[in-house]
């Protein structure tokens, strides 16, 4: 008949056992550091979204904000440049789509894809040709004119003129109220 031993616990046994739980934390304590500097900081998270209130700007006057660290342009357009927008024919623009986050990437750039509500227009300040940023108020569509290169956007801010290959991005917005909207 055999005979089953159990050794008792060793003063070796334990001392393995605490060395690999004391390098398990110590292993876990270094890489914590390391893993929580990927997150995004809280300026970042702070310019993720930005709330802006629409209710001082007059009609005709375009604003300039800070959104994500680049400009982003608010425009109360006036009939006149509402009416001229939706008049262009999509097959006439450079860049046949909106560019509009907040619509499918196929969508096509016309005025309503370029809008949510037809008096506001909020754009990216960023020209598409370089990254400079465009003045609004100028140019031969009286939109906005990128001065490095003479790239020209219309009121819709739809590239018409110059190396500008795409039409100036409408980030993801909504209306929170009839004068302020969330960006982000």
């Amino acid at each position: 008949m055999a005979t089953t031993t159990t050794a008792e616990p060793t003063r070796r046994d334990f001392i393995y056992i605490a060395t690999g739980s004391v390098a398990a934390v110590g292993a876990a304590a270094a890489a914590w550091p390391l893993i929580d500097q990927m997150n995004p900081s809280s300026a970042v998270l702070a310019l993720a979204s930005v709330e802006i209130d629409l209710a001082p700007i007059a009609v005709g006057q375009a604003v300039t904000f800070k959104f994500r660290g680049h400009p982003l342009f608010v425009r109360r357009r006036t009939a006149k440049e509402i009416a001229e927008a939706a008049a262009v024919a999509v097959s006439d623009l450079p860049d046949p789509l909106a560019r509009n986050e907040n619509l499918p990437d196929d969508a096509p750039a016309t005025a309503a894809n370029r809008e949510i509500k037809a008096e506001w227009l909020v754009v990216s300040g960023v020209c598409t040709h370089l990254g400079c940023t465009p003045t609004a108020f100028e140019g031969d569509y009286r939109g906005w004119l990128c001065h490095c290169h003479g790239s020209m956007y219309d009121t819709a801010g739809r590239i018409r003129k110059g190396p500008a290959p795409q039409n100036l991005a409408i980030p993801t917005y909504s209306f929170l109220s009839d004068t302020r909207i969330k960006v982000g």
